[in-house]
């Protein structure tokens, strides 16, 4: 599965994986794909040089990127004291209550509230860059928009390619514009944050809008047919997230969430604001419908909601409540039905890609060509 971007990178296979563990990103690569460490939730940077360098100890070697939060437009004079200021208390109650009617535990006395997302905050992302440059990252990708002037500068100075994630031909020509390497096409069945346009429609129209750049098609990927229907589109590869969440090197720490995602359908996410404040796919919870109800509050713009809700997404994961427990994730949960290691969902992808290219060849009369 070799295009001519995975070939610059130095990987056998053009399958790109994101996610927010250490273990899986260095088994993505070992396996013969790229694996793309995901930054947001490292507030501290000692935190993240601390995984980055466990990643170099286990990548064999391979190539690895690293998956950023981080705004074009800088803002000054803004911290997270600030923003929290800007909370309604109206909002505030509404979590309280809506914790109480479920029952869920409070903090212990000193207990720390758990992950914050602040990763989107200019002087944490580029605290995260000042740690990453230190190593030998191949990719920089930005999850939202393209990253400022000077950052793309400095990547390109250290040879490491910019990717950003778009999802519209719109937003793929202003990457185009702003210097990007790589767009990633993420479509409407991605998990997290995504757009409205279905990856189906979408991969052409960036493929075409940012020639001749490399695409990778995101949204809905989980299968070895998809990949190759993803390269027939015009992509130069994949990018998988959710299929990872599943897999024997992650760690969720929760087995109850692990028991939701396999138990789960295509038909059980819905793109909500109740994580961030932005239209991210997750699973459909009651935490994610009590949100979604017009008759609440409504979400917070980002990243008010986010600094709102992250006390109590750390008490629901903590205390496992099971109708408020989700993440994001995206159309494919629907296959996710085993916890597989990384390396048995590579040997499926690849076996999948070459029995879809068989086939394809068989339809147009070229077996054994």
């Amino acid at each position: 599965m070799q295009t001519e971007l995975s070939t610059q990178l130095g990987v056998e296979h053009a399958v790109f994986g994101f996610t927010p563990f250490p273990a899986v990103a260095a088994a993505i690569s070992r396996a013969g794909g790229f694996g793309v460490l995901g930054a947001v939730r490292y507030t501290a940077p000692d935190d993240l040089r601390r995984d980055l360098d466990w990643i170099e100890a286990h990548v064999d070697g391979k190539p690895y990127g690293l998956d950023v939060v981080m705004p074009a437009k800088k803002v000054e004079g803004v911290n997270e004291a600030d923003v929290e200021a800007m909370i309604p208390e109206g909002h505030r109650a509404f979590v309280r209550d809506t914790l109480a009617k479920y029952g869920v535990p409070g903090l212990a006395e000193g207990e720390a509230a758990g992950w914050r997302i602040t990763g989107w905050m200019e002087q944490v992302a580029r605290g995260q860059l000042d740690v990453a440059f230190d190593y030998p990252i191949r990719l920089l990708a930005n999850a939202l928009g393209s990253p400022p002037a000077d950052v793309v500068a400095r990547a390109h100075d250290r040879d490491v390619l910019v990717a950003a994630l778009a999802g519209s031909a719109r937003h793929a020509r202003k990457h185009k514009d702003a210097g990007i390497d790589v767009v990633v096409a993420q479509g409407y069945e991605a998990g997290g944050h995504t757009g409205e346009i279905a990856s189906m429609v979408l991969t052409p129209e960036v493929v075409e809008a940012v020639d001749p750049l490399p695409v990778l098609a995101a949204g809905g990927i989980g299968s070895g047919r998809q990949a190759a229907a993803a390269l027939a589109l015009g992509a130069q590869g994949v990018w998988l997230g959710s299929v990872w969440l599943t897999t024997s090197e992650a760690d969720l720490h929760s087995p109850a969430l692990t028991r939701k995602l396999l138990a789960a359908g295509s038909g059980d996410t819905v793109r909500s604001r109740a994580l961030t404040g932005k239209p991210a796919r997750q699973l459909r919870t009651e935490w994610t419908d009590a949100w979604d109800d017009p008759h609440g509050p409504g979400a917070l713009p980002m990243p008010l909601q986010g600094l709102l809700v992250a006390e109590a997404v750390s008490r629901i994961q903590k205390h496992e409540i099971d109708p408020l427990l989700g993440t994001p994730v995206g159309q494919i949960v629907g296959r996710m039905n085993d916890v597989r290691s990384v390396r048995a969902v590579f040997d499926d992808l690849t076996r999948g890609f070459e029995e879809a290219v068989d086939r394809v060849n068989r339809i147009a009369g070229r077996s054994g060509q």
